[in-house]
């Protein structure tokens, strides 16, 4: 397993286009999942031990950004061939065993990944109101143990001054995770 951590945000970025099925048999589009302050997209898997350290975190931050009006979106972009536990199948029993409160979404081609630039799970593209990014960083100080309850909000901090705002802040720290699992 192989440990990289996400580049710096590239401020003003405007949102990648992609239109992918979700877990709940819909098609997604940025424009079908976008909140009136802007738009938390996230690349996770159901294997990746950095994102299992956070799941319960990122529902919960999910779920207060809908009040400050940001929706999220999760895109699973490694080959479940070589990763079961990230089949489709397994997205649905997941997605509704933790209650995502945003959609969950299957990039099979791995080519919504590449256009963003996407290297790890967990990776985080913040959009304020105009979907320019504002926000390429870490949820919290966790890795793969889940960090103290009273640890800085990383992301939900960031977030929220994007939908106060429609600025990220100038500094932020990368998130870190697994890499994406290319297919051959």
């Amino acid at each position: 397993m192989v440990s990289l951590e996400t580049p710096v945000c590239d401020f003003d970025l405007p949102i990648v286009d992609f239109e992918l099925p979700g877990v709940d048999g819909k098609l997604w589009t940025p424009a079908s999942c976008r909140g009136e302050k802007g738009l938390l997209v996230m690349f996770i898997c159901n294997h990746c031990p950095y994102v299992k350290a956070i799941r319960e975190r990122i529902v919960r931050d999910t779920r207060e950004l809908q009040q400050y009006g940001i929706n999220s979106v999760a895109i699973m972009a490694n080959d479940p061939t070589a990763y079961e536990e990230d089949s489709f199948e397994n997205m649905q029993k997941i997605a509704k065993e933790f209650d995502f409160p945003f959609p969950y979404l299957l990039d099979e081609s791995q080519q919504v990944a590449k256009a963003y630039g996407a290297v790890c799970t967990p990776d985080f593209f913040g959009y304020n109101a105009d979907l320019r990014l504002q926000y390429r960083g870490r949820l919290d100080e966790s890795r793969k143990q889940t960090a103290a309850p009273d640890v800085r909000r990383d992301l939900f901090a960031a977030m929220k001054q994007v939908a106060q705002t429609g600025h990220g802040p100038k500094d932020q720290i990368p998130s870190m995770g697994c890499s994406i699992k290319w297919k051959e």
